[in-house]
C-alpha cells in the first residue's frame, strides 16, 4: 500500500553563519574539490557538497549549530546605526543581513525505493539554493514563495548510505522595505507517495452555485502517472461536512498514459450547505482517493468552505448575499522575540488578538502569507488578501504568481487576489501591460475572486485601472498633487469620474504612535498617542473608519497596520529601528487605538479612557483626556466627584480637559438609561511586583508549541505602573525553554535572544517554547527591588489521530 506520507522536516538541522563557496562543476578523481564537514556530536564525517578547496578553509574551521525550523538567523543580530542597511535609514532594522548555510543528514529506508519522494519548503529568505548528496536542485528566488524538489533520483536508500540535503540562504538582496529576516524560516515537509499520485496542488474546489437547500461542489483533480506504463486506477471523492459525515461521493475509473496526467472534475451536489463566515467558520473536507485493484495509492484531505462573495460598486462587499463590512488590518509577518519564524501558535495567538478587536480581515502586505497562516484563518474565521509580491510577468515573477495562486484558492478565507503594491510603473503603459498579463493569469487559474491592485498614484490612469476588477485605494483620502485637509479625497473625486468602479481602501490610516506615550520624543524616538506626530500621507483612526461609514462603496478598510513590525520607524530614525504604525506594539500589547477599533468594530459594551493617570509635578494642570466608547453617553467622574455626562457621537472620539490630581479618574458609559460598561485609571503606587500572565493554561509537549507570558510591573494594589521600566529577568525550568523577549519599545535595542528584557511602559513578554518532554512548565520573572513573579503549567501530549 503506497500512502501519501508528509512529514515534517524541521529537526535536527546543523546551521553555519557565512557563506561556504560551492563548487558546481567536478569530475571523478578531483578529491581536491571535496570538502566533508564534521556533524556536531555525533563524530561522523557527512560529504555535504562539492566545496572550493581554495576558498574554503579546512574542515574544522567550518561551525555548525544545531538549530529547529522555523529558524531566523538575522534577528539574533545586533543593532548598527548604518544608514546603508536597506532603502531608506532603518527601512531594515539596522540587523544586518548576510549568508547564511543549513545541513541536514537523514536516512531513507529500502523499502521507499520506486516512490515519489519530494522536499517542500514553505519559504526560506530570501534566495535559497539546494544541494541533496551533491546535487544541485535549484535556487528559488523569492523569500516568499513556496518551493519543492523532486528527490527520488539522487537519493541513498536503505544500506547505501545516509543523505545530505545542504541550503544556502542568501538574504543580501531584500525584497521588501521592511525587516524580512534570514534563513529557512518557515516549515520544510518530506513527502512520500507513489508513482501514480495526485498531483503538487492538483486539487481545485470551487461552487459556482449556492443555495439554502444545496451547493454545487466541483472537483477538479490532476493525476499524475510516473509509473513506466499505462495505468489504470479509480479516482474516489468524497465530501465531509463540519461535523465529519459524509454528504457527497462520486467514482471515477480513468486510464492515464505513461508519464502523463489527467485532469478529472467531478460534481457533487451538497444539501443544505452550513455557510462559511469570520463569525461561523464552517469547514468541509474533500477527501481525495485514488485506487487500483482495490488498493489505497494516495489519500489527500482538502479543507475548504462554502461561501459565496461579491463586491459591488454602490453598497461594497457582500458575504453569503449580505453586506458585510471588511474591517481589515495589513500586516507584515515578524514579532517579537522570534523576527520572522513564527511557530504556528504564534501566528495564531496573532490572528486572536486581531479578532478580539472586532477585526474581520487580513492582508498579508506585502506579499505571499505561510500556508500555515491561511489554515489558522480558515479555522478561526478572517478574510484574507492574498498578496502577490511584484508587479513581475517575467517567467520568474508568473512562476511565483502561479504557484501563489494554485496553493491558496482552497482556502474560504481568501476573498482578493493583491497583485502588487504601490509599484512604480503604476499609471504607465508599461506598467498596464504588465498588470493585464497577471490579472489575467489569476483568471485563468481561479475565475472565482476578483484581482485588485493597491495604488497610491494610479488610480486616475483608465488603462492601468482597468486591468484590475476592483481598485484598490491606499491613502485615498488624500488628492493626488494636494496635502492639504479641506478637500475630498480622491476616491470620491474618482467616484464620480468612474461611477462603476470597484473599490476598496486598500491601505489607509498609517497613525504613528507609541504605547503609553502621550507627548511626542523625537529623540528617544516616540509618538504621542494622540495622533500628533502623523505622516503627510497619513490620517486618523477616527477618520478612516468614519469615511467607510459615510461612503459605503468604499467597501471596507485595511489599516497600516494591525501590529508594529521591524523596520520603517518613521517618522524617527536611529534610535528608533521599529514601527509606530501598529494598533498593536510588537509584542500584541494593545495601544489606545486598539479600543477604539473593539468600540466601533464590535457590539460588545466597550468604553476606555487614555492617558494614564501618574503625573508627578502637574497637579492642577489640564490633562487632555480621550475616551472612545460604542455607548450613547459617558459620565467622568474624579475623585468621586461628577465632571458632568457628554453624547457620544457615532464613531468618534470624547475630549475633555480634567485638571489633575491623583487618584482615581472613573467612566461610566450608558445606552438606554441603562450602564453598560465601566473603566477607570488610577494613579498607581510604587512598583512592588511582577505579574505574569500566560496566554493559555498548558500547551503540547510536542516540541513546537509555544506560550505568550505577558508580565507587568505593578504595586502593591496590582495596579500596572505605566511608566515602570525594570530590566526583568526570565528563567524557564522543566518542561519548556525560553525562546524569544520583547517590550514594544520601538527604540529598544535589547536583543531578543536574551534572558533579560527591559519593562516599557510596564510591560514586556517572554514566550516559551515546548521541549518535548512531558511534565511541568515553570517561569520566574526578577528585577531588583521587585517581588519575584512566578507561574506554572502543565505540558499535556495531545495525540493526532
Amino acid at each position: 500500500m503506497r500512502m501519501r506520507v508528509r512529514e515534517s522536516f524541521d529537526k535536527d538541522w546543523l546551521f553555519h553563519k557565512g557563506d561556504i563557496p560551492v563548487q558546481t562543476a567536478v569530475k571523478a578523481g578531483m578529491t581536491g574539490g571535496v570538502t566533508d564537514c564534521k556533524k556536531n556530536g555525533q563524530g561522523e564525517w557527512l560529504l555535504i557538497a562539492y566545496a572550493d578547496k581554495e576558498k574554503d578553509a579546512d574542515e574544522g574551521s567550518i561551525e555548525w549549530q544545531p538549530v529547529t525550523l522555523p529558524h531566523d538567523w538575522v534577528v539574533e543580530g545586533q543593532f548598527v546605526n548604518d544608514p546603508t542597511i536597506g532603502s531608506r535609514p532603518a527601512s531594515h532594522g539596522y540587523l544586518p543581513t548576510g549568508i547564511g548555510c543549513y545541513l541536514k543528514s537523514f536516512d531513507i529506508p529500502e523499502e521507499d525505493l520506486g516512490k515519489k519522494i519530494t522536499l517542500h519548503f514553505d519559504g526560506v529568505m530570501k534566495k535559497a539554493t539546494v544541494w541533496v548528496n551533491g546535487h544541485l536542485l535549484g535556487t528559488n528566488q523569492s523569500g516568499y514563495s513556496s518551493f519543492y524538489y523532486d528527490l527520488t533520483p539522487m537519493l541513498r536508500y536503505g544500506d547505501e548510505g545516509r543523505n545530505v540535503v545542504f541550503v544556502k540562504a542568501d538574504a543580501e538582496e531584500y525584497e521588501g522595505w521592511w525587516y524580512e529576516g534570514g534563513g529557512i524560516y518557515r516549515h520544510v515537509w518530506l513527502q512520500r507517495t507513489g508513482r501514480l499520485h495526485i498531483a503538487h496542488h492538483g486539487v481545485n474546489i470551487t461552487i459556482p452555485t449556492v443555495t439554502d437547500t444545496e451547493a454545487e461542489t466541483v472537483v477538479r483533480t490532476v493525476i499524475h502517472n510516473e509509473e513506466f506504463s499505462k495505468q489504470a486506477c479509480e479516482l474516489i471523492t468524497r465530501l465531509l461536512n463540519p461535523d465529519g459525515v459524509i454528504v457527497a461521493e462520486e467514482r471515477r475509473k480513468v486510464d492515464i498514459e505513461r508519464y502523463g496526467h489527467l485532469e478529472v472534475e467531478q460534481r457533487l451536489q451538497v444539501s443544505h450547505p452550513k455557510r462559511w463566515s469570520p463569525e461561523k467558520p464552517n469547514l468541509y473536507t474533500a477527501l481525495t482517493e485514488l485506487r487500483k485493484d482495490g488498493q489505497i495509492l494516495d489519500l489527500l484531505e482538502t479543507p475548504f468552505g462554502i461561501r459565496t462573495i461579491e463586491f459591488t460598486a454602490d453598497i461594497g462587499f457582500l458575504l453569503n448575499g449580505k453586506p458585510y463590512r471588511i474591517k481589515g488590518t495589513c500586516n507584515h509577518q515578524d514579532f517579537a522575540g522570534v523576527g520572522v519564524a513564527l511557530p504556528d501558535r504564534l501566528i495564531e495567538y496573532k490572528i486572536k488578538l486581531l479578532k478580539e478587536m472586532g477585526c474581520n480581515a487580513y492582508r498579508s502586505a506585502h506579499h505571499p502569507p505561510t500556508p500555515e497562516l491561511l489554515d489558522i484563518c480558515d479555522r478561526l474565521g478572517m478574510l484574507v488578501m492574498d498578496e502577490n509580491r511584484k508587479l513581475d510577468s517575467s517567467p520568474e515573477g508568473l512562476a511565483q504568481l502561479k504557484n501563489l495562486v494554485c496553493r491558496d484558492r482552497n482556502h474560504p478565507s481568501v476573498i482578493l487576489w493583491g497583485l502588487e503594491n504601490e509599484e512604480i510603473l503604476e499609471g504607465t503603459p508599461t506598467g498596464a501591460r504588465i498588470l493585464r498579463e497577471l490579472a489575467e493569469t489569476v483568471r485563468r487559474l481561479d475565475p472565482s475572486r476578483p484581482v485588485l491592485a493597491a495604488m497610491n498614484h494610479g488610480w486616475t490612469d483608465g488603462e492601468y485601472s482597468e486591468q484590475v476588477d476592483i481598485v484598490g485605494y491606499n491613502y485615498g483620502q488624500r488628492v493626488i498633487g494636494y496635502r492639504g485637509t479641506d478637500r475630498p479625497g480622491q476616491y470620491l473625486t474618482d467616484k464620480e469620474r468612474y461611477p462603476e468602479r470597484l473599490m476598496i481602501c486598500s491601505e489607509s490610516t498609517s497613525s504613528t504612535t507609541t504605547r503609553g506615550i502621550y507627548e511626542d520624543d523625537p529623540i528617544r524616538g516616540y509618538c504621542s498617542s494622540y495622533e500628533t506626530s502623523m505622516p503627510v500621507w497619513a490620517c486618523s483612526h477616527e477618520k478612516s473608519w468614519q469615511d467607510l461609514l459615510a461612503y459605503p462603496f468604499l467597501t471596507g478598510i485595511f489599516v497600516w497596520t494591525g501590529f508594529d513590525y521591524r523596520g520603517e520607524p518613521t517618522p524617527h530614525a536611529w534610535p528608533c529601528v521599529t514601527s509606530h504604525f501598529g494598533i498593536m506594539d510588537l509584542c500584541g500589547f494593545p495601544k489606545d487605538a486598539y479600543y477604539y477599533y473593539k468600540s466601533v468594530w464590535t457590539d460588545e459594551p466597550t468604553i476606555h479612557l487614555m492617558p494614564h493617570w501618574n503625573w508627578p509635578g502637574k497637579d492642577g494642570q489640564m490633562i487632555p483626556v480621550r475616551i472612545c466608547t460604542n455607548a450613547e453617553q459617558v459620565e467622568l467622574i474624579l475623585n468621586g466627584r461628577s465632571l458632568g455626562v457628554r453624547e457620544a457621537a457615532t464613531a468618534s472620539y470624547l475630549d475633555w480637559d480634567v485638571p489633575y490630581e491623583k487618584g482615581s479618574l472613573y467612566a461610566a458609559a450608558y445606552s438606554n438609561g441603562r450602564r453598560i460598561a465601566e473603566t477607570a485609571i488610577v494613579t498607581s503606587g510604587p512598583p512592588n511586583r511582577i505579574e505574569l500572565v500566560p496566554d493559555r493554561d498548558s500547551m503540547n509537549a510536542d516540541g513546537v508549541d509555544v506560550l505568550v507570558l505577558r508580565a507587568s510591573v505593578v504595586d502593591a494594589q496590582g495596579c500596572i505602573v505605566p511608566t515602570a521600566d525594570h530590566e526583568i529577568e526570565f528563567h524557564v525550568a522543566g518542561a519548556g525553554k525560553l525562546i524569544g523577549v520583547g517590550n514594544g519599545n520601538p527604540s529598544s535595542h535589547e536583543s531578543d535572544k536574551g534572558t533579560i528584557r527591559r519593562a516599557f511602559n510596564g510591560r514586556c513578554l517572554a514566550i516559551v517554547q515546548s521541549t518535548g518532554e512531558e511534565g511541568v512548565v515553570a517561569v520566574t520573572a526578577s528585577a531588583t527591588g521587585l517581588l519575584k513573579g512566578s507561574c506554572k503549567w502543565s505540558a499535556v501530549t495531545i495525540i493526532r489521530r
